[in-house]
């Protein structure tokens, strides 16, 4: 018995290498292009809109924070702006006891993009929790509300924090796009 061996044709390589050709490459760099211009201007509102969240996020936990240290401790805690910048809170912020002058329980940096301003318009001052949770009288809560908006785009949706007579802070979000009627 005998086995034959078959083997396989030869097959010869085709005379052009296999790959793109350049008007392949056109084609597909100018769709992705196209793609791109579509992409960046909701990436760009996406990027503002989520710094606002951020930021408004930011401002409620310390609201809560120095509310609750106030409590905590029996004494008085301020939020204060940052030292030596006229517009308020938008340059950043510390929690101090027992005021803007005393031990620093934690500190905010600013933050790009975002203004923090009253609902009239005006930048937000220091405020003081008091033992009991509630603001102090000589420092009023902001009337309305603290309103957190792009600095960058101000089509975008803002953030406000309304403070109730307790102290707390709630989030509001705004549904006209205007500061100046409420969120």
């Amino acid at each position: 018995m005998s086995f034959q061996t078959k083997h396989a044709p030869n097959r010869s390589l085709p005379d052009s290498q296999s790959g793109f050709t350049l008007i392949e490459l056109i084609i597909t760099i100018t769709i992705f292009g196209i793609l791109l211009a579509i992409a960046i201007p909701n990436l760009t509102s996406l990027v503002r809109n989520q710094r606002i969240k951020a930021a408004t996020g930011d401002v409620y936990a310390t609201l809560i924070f120095a509310r609750s240290e106030a409590i905590k401790r029996n004494a008085d805690v301020s939020v204060c702006q940052a030292s030596g910048l006229p517009d308020g809170w938008a340059g950043g912020w510390s929690i101090k006891t027992p005021d803007c002058i005393g031990t620093e329980l934690k500190k905010q940096d600013t933050i790009a993009g975002i203004n923090i301003l009253q609902k009239d318009g005006t930048p937000v001052g220091n405020l003081t929790f008091q033992r009991d949770g509630r603001l102090t009288a000589s420092l009023p809560p902001p009337a309305g509300g603290i309103v957190v908006k792009s600095s960058d785009d101000l089509t975008m949706k803002a953030r406000c924090i309304i403070l109730d007579l307790g102290g707390r802070p709630n989030i509001k979000a705004d549904t006209d796009n205007d500061s100046t009627n409420g969120c």
